[in-house]
């Protein structure tokens, strides 16, 4: 039996896919659980359209993000600090303070989608990398100054 995958499922197939089964498994487990539909000319035409508007969907963001990237450019952010005489910084730099910064110069970025190379804990120069799609990543520079 036919039975096209409603979401990925392990050993099986990922989602919008067109399997084949044994009927009493998509009958009494698939199609039940809401897993799988089954795979007539119907269907099959209504899964190609989803699968062709996802796809534009998908380019959009992906557009969007690099635009993003673009606008942010060669930013230099600079993140005050509380320094020691030693030079070192009291805790660390964190994503919220670089997320923070960015939102100022005018740029919404999810503190989640930041991540360092190393921790900061000291004053200097140093870079972040920015995540903002699966495609599309940006690396920002910022520095670390006594507050």
């Amino acid at each position: 039996m036919e039975v096209i995958l409603k979401e990925d499922i392990n050993g099986l197939g990922y989602k919008n896919d067109c399997v084949k089964v044994k009927a009493g498994y998509a009958r009494n487990y698939l199609i039940p659980q809401g897993y799988a539909i089954i795979a007539n000319n119907s269907n099959k035409k209504m899964i190609e359209e989803n699968i062709k508007q996802a796809a534009h969907k998908a380019e959009k963001i992906r557009q969007d993000a690099q635009d993003l990237a673009d606008s942010i450019g060669g930013v230099v952010l600079d993140i005050p600090a509380k320094v020691g005489e030693s030079g070192k910084i009291f805790g660390a730099v964190t994503t919220l303070q670089i997320s923070d910064a960015l939102k100022e110069k005018g740029f919404e970025v999810d503190r989640k989608k930041i991540s360092f190379n190393s921790e900061v804990k000291t004053i200097g120069e140093f870079a972040a990398t920015i995540d903002l799609h699966k495609e599309v990543q940006h690396e920002i520079k910022f520095n670390v100054v006594s507050a």
